[in-house]
């Protein structure tokens, strides 16, 4: 279940995943699964090859991307998360969700 983010926040994200472009969008998260961990990170981009080599230039396995038709992104949660968004400059994202 996702939560924590505006439905404008949602919609940038899309758009810039269907143009083309790496784009971010943390928010708040719940899964069984994933026992404490709150948060998940979406790395989304419709250029499967620009998104794939994303992936392996941050030490990424593409194999786990979520080939979704509209909006393909790979999950980041964790140490593995954080460490991600200070590379990428994230700092918004990091602070406002405490990551």
């Amino acid at each position: 279940m996702a939560f924590g983010i505006k439905r404008e926040e949602l919609q940038q994200w899309k758009a810039a995943v269907s143009r083309g472009e790496i784009a971010f969008l943390t928010h708040y998260w719940l899964d069984k699964r994933f026992v404490g961990i709150r948060t998940v990170t979406k790395v989304g981009c419709s250029d499967l090859d620009r998104l794939s080599k994303w992936c392996i230039s941050h030490g990424l396995d593409p194999q786990y991307i979520h080939y979704s038709p509209s909006y393909p992104h790979f999950d980041l949660f964790g140490p593995m998360q954080k460490r991600i968004l200070e590379l990428e400059n994230k700092w918004e994202q990091i602070e406002r969700f405490k990551l």
